[in-house]
């Protein structure tokens, strides 16, 4: 008889993948949680060299202080500056902002310029900072010139907003399950339906950097 162990491992594994959309990336969001740290230096490892024409906006949750450690590994791992988003400041190309502990970091267009913005209104998806509202704003900066990534986290923040950033027109990827510390966010993305890839942590890096370079999928 089948467990419900692994009737819950077979309901895991059933996902739908879309194709690919030919829109070439103008910025990188990635989400992450539990694992997060670990699995972004490895992915920034692979792509620092892919992310000089694009900015990265970088939501893992993670309470004050420790975002600010974060970003100080993350810029030695990518070889790219990488702080805290600031309230007001202006989104430049090769740079890596991440949420800071404690408030949703979200962008919003100002004239010509993606400009982000701190909000600290009430966690989302139980999390603050919150990977839904930043993916969700930057569709309204970016429309579908987006890729998105979902690492390893526990829970399913992400979700809605790979769904929005899909139908905008934009790619997402998620981590697959056996690389992941936990598969809650990742598996979560990838039951929408509506990622193009899920894909071994690894594979991740290379995918990534390939889109932002202008390579075919």
């Amino acid at each position: 008889p089948v467990t419900a162990a692994a009737a819950a491992r077979g309901a895991r594994a059933a996902f739908t993948l879309r194709s690919y959309s030919a829109n070439r990336p103008r910025a990188l969001l990635i989400g992450s949680s539990t694992g997060g740290p670990q699995a972004l230096n490895a992915l920034f490892g692979h792509i620092g060299s892919a992310i000089g024409n694009v900015p990265v906006l970088l939501t893992q949750h993670m309470p004050p202080t420790f975002t600010a450690i974060l970003a100080e590994h993350l810029s030695k791992s990518a070889g790219r500056h990488a702080a805290e988003g600031q309230d007001g400041e202006v989104v430049m190309p090769g740079r890596i902002y991440v949420a800071p502990g404690g408030k949703h970091m979200l962008v919003h267009k100002t004239g010509t310029e993606a400009v982000i913005r701190l909000n600290d209104g009430p966690p989302v998806n139980f999390c603050k900072p919150a990977v839904d509202p930043m993916f969700r704003s930057a569709v309204e900066v970016w429309g579908g010139a987006l890729l998105g990534v979902i690492l390893t986290g526990m829970g399913s923040d992400g979700a809605g907003g790979v769904v929005s950033l899909a139908q905008a027109g934009g790619n997402v990827i998620a981590q697959d399950e056996e690389t992941s510390v936990v598969w809650g966010m990742p598996g979560a993305a990838a039951q929408t339906g509506m990622c193009a890839d899920v894909l071994p942590l690894d594979e991740v890096g290379r995918k990534v950097s390939r889109l932002l370079m202008g390579g075919r999928p």
